[in-house]
């Protein structure tokens, strides 16, 4: 298995992300931003703040050279990962459904956070039980994830959900910290689950989080 991590101008968090697959024993490649020609079995859009953040989060590196390899890849079924600002990129792309409006208070939240598995029917969260509570650290000014009504009810009834806040730390809406699409290729949360694969930093639940890819 192969893991490709795009790396923007701006990223902060693509070296923890190939740390946590190779300790996996996953063979990792970082992938400048203006590079297309590359292949791998899962694309990573790590966290950080993607040239800046300027305009919103993502609006900017949607347009990178290597989104075409993404959008291609994602369109042969590929597998695909956005952790935070991956996230925000894979709403901007229109890959995933919805939209991020800046946290309620217009902070900066950066804290341990506790969670719900909502949905383990996928490759993503089968080590996992449904409803079980974790904690994954969080850290985001745009993480009010936003989507009308219909497709609210769309992401329910097609199992799209994955993972949700417990007392809501940003306004999402249905408490919403994961989802990802119809065909469970693409895969999305604001938690940074990168941040938590050693013991010594209290706890590896992050690695047992990406190890559903492996």
């Amino acid at each position: 298995m192969k893991v490709a991590i795009i790396q923007f101008l701006g990223t902060n968090c693509e070296y923890d992300t190939a740390y946590a697959f190779e300790k996996l024993g996953v063979k990792t490649e970082l992938i400048w931003h203006e590079r297309e020609d590359f292949k791998a079995d899962l694309i990573v859009l790590p966290g950080g703040f993607s040239y800046g953040d300027y305009l919103r989060s993502g609006a900017i590196a949607k347009f990178a050279p290597a989104m075409k390899t993404v959008l291609k890849h994602a369109k042969n079924g590929g597998y695909l990962l956005g952790i935070c600002n991956g996230f925000q990129m894979l709403l901007e792309l229109g890959l995933l459904k919805g939209a991020m409006k800046h946290n309620e208070g217009l902070n900066f939240v950066s804290k341990m956070q506790t969670l719900k598995i909502h949905s383990n029917n996928n490759i993503f969260l089968k080590n996992f039980k449904k409803d079980e509570l974790i904690q994954i650290p969080i850290a985001h000014a745009e993480g009010n994830y936003y989507a009308d009504d219909d497709t609210i009810k769309m992401l329910y009834d097609k199992d799209m959900v994955l993972l949700k806040y417990i007392d809501n730390p940003n306004g999402s809406k249905e408490d919403i910290a994961g989802i990802c699409d119809e065909n469970k290729k693409i895969f999305a949360l604001m938690p940074h689950p990168e941040r938590l694969c050693d013991k010594v930093l209290g706890s590896d639940i992050g690695l047992k989080m990406l190890k559903g890819f492996v």
